[in-house]
């Protein structure tokens, strides 16, 4: 087969960066890599939280699978996918631009449903935590660095299923 004709492709217009704590069941998480690739997730970065059970990532499978996903659904960008960094890290090393959200089950009166606060930004960056949460600290780490708690509605989701959400609301609107 002949190449016929190329085209370039510019880069999307909005960023989206879901932060996410790798699972330890590796299916799950590469579930997740699938699916956001397939919606336009510009960057993933797996972060190691105090509750992340699983710190070790096989990432030339893990690229192998955005490779696959990009190419099954015409995505012309594939998502930039980080090595794995500690939490603390990433959130002192977020962009000072565009909107920051943590998603977290501890009760919080400041959290709003996340499709409330989408604005116009072109950067966005979410935090999902582990099975079993983000600690208190790193909740009160995420708030002072200006990371906004949100809610993704009224039942407790897993890890795989909350990234799946919030990077299909964060690409959507």
């Amino acid at each position: 087969m002949a190449l016929v004709d190329k085209t370039m492709q510019p880069a999307p217009a909005r960023l989206v960066t879901i932060a996410i704590s790798p699972l330890k069941n590796n299916s799950r998480f590469e579930w997740f890599l699938e699916k956001a690739t397939e919606l336009g997730v510009h960057q993933i970065i797996p972060i190691i939280c105090e509750r992340t059970e699983k710190q070790h990532l096989k990432m030339e499978r893990l690229y192998s699978i955005l490779e696959s996903a990009m190419l099954q659904s015409q995505q012309a960008w594939m998502p930039v996918l980080d090595a794995a960094e500690k939490f603390k890290n990433v959130v002192e090393a977020a962009a000072k631009t565009g909107q920051h959200f943590i998603a977290h089950c501890e009760a919080d009166e400041q959290k709003i449903h996340l499709a409330q606060h989408v604005g116009i930004a072109s950067q966005r960056m979410m935090l999902i935590g582990p099975e079993g949460d983000f600690s208190p600290a790193e909740i009160a780490l995420a708030k002072q660095k200006n990371f906004v708690p949100v809610s993704l509605g009224d039942t407790r989701l897993r890890t795989e299923t909350a990234g799946l959400f919030a990077a299909t609301i964060l690409c959507a609107l």
